[in-house]
């Protein structure tokens, strides 16, 4: 169990995110900024521009989420107790066809995953991601 103040900060600052989320960023999240992240899984990177933060309470930022589509992603900590937050993340809309459907199946199961590994990073110091890409290496 974690506070607001602590599950924010593993949020915005890159040296806690590349334990859990991201393997690269060129800055801390900052509102009105421009970022890039890499990911062990992905050649490319990934341009974030960070739209609003009210600390221990909701980051948002816009990133291109789905492809040809620039998304914004608002993620949402309510503290329940001292020690202890609810998140929520939404991001943008598909269309109501196939393809939307299927990038909602995907995207809610890499958010539900976002979370399985900060939260073990947070409270037992695990990197679930570390050496899951690592096949991809000769690709």
């Amino acid at each position: 169990m974690k506070s607001p103040t602590e599950i924010y900060q593993a949020m915005i600052q890159p040296d806690h995110m590349q334990h859990y989320f991201i393997s690269e960023a060129s800055g801390i999240m900052e509102e009105g900024k421009e970022i890039t992240w890499k990911f062990p899984e992905f050649k490319e990177e990934f341009q974030i521009n960070v739209l609003q933060l009210i600390p221990d309470e909701l980051i948002v930022f816009s990133w291109p989420g789905m492809k040809d589509h620039i998304l914004e992603v608002k993620i949402a900590l309510e503290a329940v107790t001292e020690n202890t937050c609810i998140v929520s993340i939404s991001e943008g809309e598909a269309e109501h066809n196939e393809s939307g459907i299927a990038w909602l199946s995907n995207n809610s199961a890499g958010w539900a995953n976002f979370l399985a590994c900060l939260k073990a990073y947070l409270e037992f110091g695990i990197n679930l991601r570390k050496g899951g890409f690592d096949f991809m290496s000769d690709l």
